[in-house]
């Protein structure tokens, strides 16, 4: 017996947050017969958790942008809370804290322009006025892209309406930020972030520096339930909506014919009809491996993929220990640190696995979600985001001991670099993921997270420009990190919106024309 109708209006393939939010937004505009085929057991996608020995353990990396306060929400909150989906945000407490001994560096950031740039200012006196100032434009630049997504727009009237963001594009993140005169110590105090993206600042475009520093500080939050509370509650009001949602079944095949999608197949063999697909798997994957026939698919398409690199994939350790954070010698929520703040030099080091990886990212949970932390532990993950060449060559029967060598080295430049503290010999839990652990539970192309790397030339404002150039089969939308936002969890959200978007417009261009 069939778990399926005949037809839907829209297939969604994947139960990640931005196919539940392209689920969500397509319900709020009437759209009711919406199918998500997912090919995990949980929903979410990253935004998930795992249970050993009956203690929950966060799974993703860091925290939620643009949700904001009860009395001010930014876009992310607000659609939550449009859509009815009641969630306990938590603020963290600092933006990050930045530990290079090499470089005399050992600060800690928090949120609110003014006040990050004071704290840059005590630690490189007379900064105050042009880090406040390179904060402004950051925000300038963020609120021009939040204004120009969706909308069609001369380049004129783009001049005069967001010249800030105008004049940055085409520059890279150090370009831009050596006009400001600051002293190199202040450079690589705001560099921090550069690896949530996954490219060297030298060709980092500032228009992605400006959205992630804007973003970070303004505040951000995690799930009091942890990321997989987020989920569930997602997932229950998209099917108390009317949608069917159901889990470990992995789409095989997208049916077109003459150019227009009309279906998928799911690897059980079940064929199911359907007027639109909206795709979590990367479009690396549709175009090789699933559309059926393969000679539906266009040579521009093949020419995209060919054209795009990879973002970032993680190497993560993440644990129990016994003990409070302190007693472990773990004193804040974010740290980044390592060796050196020459972000060609991290990179170049990144890209193979031969020796100990010079910069990583530490969370510690207990300082954002004390309350879900057993009492007497500490909660914590350690990560390098590596480019996903740094895998390719690595064999199954030396996988186990690999992985184990990167977090044996990665747990030591913590100790060695920042706590001081050996807490290796209190840890209760261990998981160790990479890009392959990634690949295997939610299907990434190659494990990549966050989609396709921003470059100059394609960054999130080029993305929107080319929106309709990319569309290369009818009825097929995407919408995952691989879209026009990428790089975490509240960019998901921002896809997913945008995916019902295309799919209600052509769905109004549809009817439009039957008149």
């Amino acid at each position: 017996m069939s778990f399926y109708k005949s037809h839907y209006d829209v297939v969604i393939i994947g139960g990640g947050l931005a196919g539940m939010t392209t689920a969500l937004a397509l319900q709020d505009s009437g759209v009711k017969d919406i199918l998500i085929l997912e090919k995990h057991n949980l929903p979410g996608g990253l935004a998930t958790d795992y249970v050993r020995n009956g203690v929950e353990i966060e799974a993703t990396l860091h925290e939620m942008m643009s949700i904001g306060s009860k009395e001010h929400r930014l876009k992310v909150g607000k659609f939550f809370d449009d859509m009815g989906i009641d969630i306990d945000w938590l603020p963290v407490p600092e933006c990050y804290r930045l530990v290079v001994p090499g470089e005399d560096i050992d600060i800690t950031l928090h949120e609110g322009y003014e006040r990050m740039a004071r704290e840059v200012d005590a630690a490189v006196p007379g900064t105050y006025e042009k880090v406040h100032e390179l904060m402004l434009l950051c925000r300038r630049v963020y609120d021009s892209i939040n204004a120009v997504a969706g909308v069609s727009m001369s380049k004129l009237e783009m001049l005069k309406k967001h010249p800030d963001l105008v004049k940055t594009l085409g520059y890279s993140a150090t370009e831009v930020i050596k006009t400001f005169g600051l002293p190199q110590k202040a450079v690589d105090i705001l560099t921090a972030y550069w690896i949530y993206v996954g490219n060297p600042m030298d060709t980092l475009p500032f228009t992605i520096y400006a959205f992630l520093m804007a973003d970070y500080f303004t505040g951000s939050y995690v799930c009091r339930g942890f990321s997989h509370e987020m989920s569930l509650k997602m997932q229950k009001k998209v099917m108390d909506n009317g949608a069917q949602y159901e889990y470990c079944q992995e789409v095989e095949k997208i049916l077109v014919k003459n150019g227009k999608v009309y279906g998928v197949r799911t690897k059980r063999g079940d064929e199911i009809h359907c007027d639109y697909v909206v795709s979590g798997a990367y479009p690396n994957k549709v175009y090789t491996q699933m559309i059926e026939p393969l000679s539906e698919v266009p040579e521009g398409a093949i020419k995209m993929i060919n054209g795009r690199r990879l973002s970032v994939c993680p190497v993560s350790v993440m644990m129990m220990i016994e003990g409070t954070p302190e007693e472990n010698g773990f004193y804040n929520y974010s740290t980044f640190s390592g060796e050196t703040m020459d972000t060609n030099k991290i990179w170049e080091n990144y890209s193979n696995l031969e020796e100990p990886y010079n910069y990583i990212t530490t969370i510690c949970l207990n300082y954002a979600n004390p309350d879900n932390i057993p009492e007497g532990y500490t909660q914590v993950s350690i990560t390098a985001l590596v480019p996903v060449s740094a895998f390719k060559d690595v064999k199954k029967e030396d996988y186990l001991d690999l992985k184990r060598r990167l977090a044996s080295e990665m747990m030591e430049r913590y100790i060695q670099e920042v706590s001081h503290v050996d807490f290796r010999e209190r840890i209760s839990e261990i998981e160790i993921s990479t890009p392959m652990t990634i690949s295997h539970y939610v299907g990434a192309w190659k494990g990549s997270i966050y989609g396709y790397s921003h470059s100059m030339d394609d960054h999130v404002v080029a993305r929107l420009q080319m929106v309709n150039e990319d569309k290369f089969i009818d009825g097929l939308e995407f919408a995952g990190a691989h879209s026009i936002d990428g790089d975490g969890m509240g960019p998901q959200i921002t896809n997913g919106r945008a995916a019902a978007k295309f799919v209600l417009d052509d769905m109004a261009r549809a009817k439009e024309g039957r008149k």
